[in-house]
């Protein structure tokens, strides 16, 4: 019983050890082969194209497209979620259904909160 968990777990162990193994020597490969300056103080004055920047630094945020980003995140979570529920479904019980309905009410809530602000032209 033991032995079949660990096994199980095997190939988890082989990738945590292969990542550990390949970033380890590359961390320190950048490390070494990374060119070193003395920091200059010019280099960290703002500038903008090579000329130093007049008036004020802060631009509007265009909110133009809120609602759409707002409503493909909602999609990709849900699409993400119904996914693997979909394709377990066969093996789920009768009463792994009501999360998943909540689950549905709570995503169409936010689709239906990103289409009011889709029609709310005066956010823009």
């Amino acid at each position: 019983m033991v032995g079949e968990a660990a096994s199980s777990f095997s190939p988890i162990l082989l990738l945590f050890t292969f990542a550990i193994v390949a970033t380890g020597p590359t961390l320190i490969l950048s490390r070494m082969i990374a060119p070193r300056r003395t920091p200059n103080p010019v280099k960290f004055l703002p500038m903008e194209s090579g000329q130093v920047p007049q008036g004020e630094g802060r631009t509007h945020f265009m909110m133009q497209y809120y609602s759409f980003v707002l409503m493909f995140v909602v999609f990709d979570v849900a699409s993400i979620f119904l996914y693997a529920w979909g394709s377990s479904i066969l093996d789920l019980p009768k009463s792994a259904t009501l999360p998943i309905i909540g689950f549905l009410a709570i995503i169409f809530a936010a689709f239906a909160f990103a289409l009011y602000q889709a029609g709310r032209k005066d956010i823009w």
